[in-house]
């Protein structure tokens, strides 16, 4: 990945505390995957940015190299890599995921 790329996903993780890198968007997801993700952040009143990685090659490819994570989505909470859907899945399933977005957050 090039240096431009790393710096436009740097500058991304860090617009919003929540960031989903997904295909679609939180009001349109394209993939069940991502629309899971959308779901379980929106039932837990939780305010996110999402960017679509179908608009853009570069960052497509690059957020998968940049987390060393091969699928999207990819979740980051305040510009840390999270995981994606099946970790999220878990860690709500779990509580987990409250309990840390609620420390996180509140920080």
């Amino acid at each position: 990945m090039d240096a431009s790329t790393r710096q436009r996903i740097d500058d991304l993780i860090t617009t919003s505390p929540v960031v989903v890198f997904m295909k679609g968007n939180k009001l349109m997801p394209q993939c069940g995957f991502s629309n899971n993700v959308v779901q379980i952040l929106q039932s837990l009143g939780v305010p996110f940015e999402t960017f679509d990685v179908l608009s853009d090659s570069e960052i497509r490819q690059g957020i998968k190299e940049f987390s060393d994570w091969p699928t999207i989505p990819q979740v980051y909470v305040k510009g840390e890599f999270l995981g994606g859907s099946d970790i999220l899945i878990e860690m709500y399933n779990s509580g987990e995921l409250r309990e840390k977005l609620e420390v996180v957050l509140a920080s």
